[in-house]
């Protein structure tokens, strides 16, 4: 037994120090070099903070383009996903009320036209990004309530649309709290 104990308390010893001190130092100094240095990228309008550019933010008012669901209310410091399969009957009426939600309050659109992301939350719930479709088929509520063109909306979405990276990793997305700035500073 005192063969095994002493090597044991020394892998111990060596594991606490690796990794409950130098690891954890490593990574807030690659933090520190990374935006926002570690403490979150903020986005502000007029000198004001206003949110955080890779959290999402709930807007209630139609005359905004709305975010993915969430299943956290949007609360950073509890996110998580339903964990519920995609055949689960409780998933599926969660769903379906928030397919008659937002044809609710989008009239002009389809069923078969609501993008998936519209009605179904990301694994986090706290997802800020929409695809550039998911703000299109908004376009036509917000142009109305707002009084604005929807050709003028779309070029905002498409200003507001960044690319994949180098163009082939990942998919375009558009960050909905930006796009909302944007929608609320046209003239």
């Amino acid at each position: 037994m005192k063969k095994y104990l002493w090597p044991s308390i020394k892998l111990t010893l060596l594991l606490v120090i690796v990794l409950g001190g130098l690891y954890p130092l490593f990574l807030a100094a690659v933090a520190k070099l990374a935006p926002g240095k570690g403490d979150g990228v903020t986005v502000t309008h007029n000198g004001r903070v206003v949110g955080y550019e890779n959290i999402a933010q709930k807007f209630t008012d139609d005359k905004y383009f709305q975010p993915r669901p969430s299943t956290v209310d949007y609360n950073a410091a509890s996110s998580g996903g339903s964990n519920k399969s995609a055949g689960n009957p409780d998933y599926l009426k969660t769903v379906q009320a928030r397919i008659d939600t937002f044809m609710a309050h989008n009239p002009d659109v389809k069923k078969e036209d609501i993008p998936a992301e519209l009605v179904t939350a990301s694994a986090s719930g706290l997802d800020p990004h929409l695809s550039p479709e998911a703000a299109y088929v908004q376009i036509p509520r917000v142009a109305k309530l707002r009084g604005i063109p929807a050709d003028r909306l779309k070029q905002l979405v498409d200003a507001n649309t960044k690319p994949p990276v180098l163009g082939v990793l990942g998919v375009a997305t558009v960050n909905v709290l930006k796009l909302n700035i944007a929608l609320d500073d046209l003239k």
